[in-house]
């Protein structure tokens, strides 16, 4: 098979352009790599590619999963699996684009601990932490054990931060662990915009100014319409402040400021997640990175 060709980095840095001029130079199609993308429904905070964003490319997991449904890194994982090898056996290029780097890793890596380091009466301990003395306390307590999977994840983000310390618990070695020792499931390229801390900023402060602009706060609340507050879909940036604004009677200008602070520190994660990713190669931000890329992936 063809190698895959990667395309990662921060939110906000035009992952989704660069994937799909790339894809349309090899002959490739894209795989979303996106938590949220795969939800139908979550478009404006979402910055969902719309079809003329996506320019005639195939675009895979994306709108695969109800609002109301629990999308797993597992459930990501077959699917994408699905696609690679789908494309793949049309003698094409998949195109992994996103930011999720979960989700990435369950493509292109094995894991490491799989089903041997699980037990539900562990998960089940903390989440009773979680519910009892807060998602902080919980990050808290992974902090202690495993400051590197602590870096990339955030107090809200409850889930894996159970599963890591599940994982400690078990096994007695760090999640964090797993990514110095992973083995690739595929040859690979991977590639993201390096840009100066303060641009990315603007990008960021950019794209959430956008999305209030464009309706994010009427979106939120058509979803509310049939959507649990607690659904796992809203407990991401851009929908849980909405949500609390609704709540509290924030006005939009006191939901954006919040947004985008949130938005930022967490590209400060994927930036602290995508440094230990082998194969990655940081570009320049500039019209010749289609060409950079290619030229790299085809040497």
């Amino acid at each position: 098979m063809k190698k895959l060709l990667v395309i990662c980095g921060a939110t906000a840095s035009g992952k989704t352009s660069l994937a799909v001029k790339c894809a349309k130079r090899l002959n490739g199609e894209v795989i979303s790599c996106d938590a949220l993308l795969v939800y139908r429904g979550l478009n404006i905070g979402t910055a969902k590619p719309t079809r003329e964003e996506m320019g005639g490319i195939p675009h895979h997991l994306i709108d695969v999963a109800d609002p109301t449904d629990g999308f797993t890194v597992h459930d990501f994982e077959r699917l994408a699996l699905d696609a690679v090898a789908d494309i793949s056996a049309r003698g094409k290029v998949p195109v992994l684009c996103g930011g999720t780097g979960f989700y990435l890793n369950a493509v292109l890596f094995q894991s490491g601990f799989g089903n041997a380091a699980a037990d539900e009466g562990v998960r089940a301990k903390y989440n009773a932490i979680a519910a009892e003395k807060g998602k902080e306390y919980l990050h808290g307590l992974l902090q202690e054990v495993d400051a590197e999977s602590a870096a990339v994840l955030h107090p809200n983000d409850v889930k894996r931060v159970v599963r890591a310390l599940e994982i400690y618990e078990l096994t007695g070695k760090k999640k964090s662990d797993q990514q110095d020792g992973r083995v690739p499931r595929f040859p690979y390229e991977a590639f993201a915009f390096d840009y100066p801390r303060e641009v990315l900023y603007e990008r960021i402060d950019r794209r959430a100014a956008q999305m209030f602009e464009e309706g994010l706060v009427e979106e939120v609340r058509g979803l509310l319409a049939s959507v649990p507050e607690n659904a796992q879909c809203m407990q991401a940036i851009g929908y849980k402040e909405v949500v609390e604004g609704l709540k509290n009677g924030d006005n939009q200008s006191t939901m954006r400021d919040i947004v985008q602070k949130n938005t930022r520190n967490y590209a400060k994660r994927q930036l602290t997640f995508f440094k230990k990713l082998p194969n990655l190669h940081w570009l320049t931000p500039s019209d010749a990175a289609v060409e950079e890329v290619i030229k790299i992936y085809d040497r």
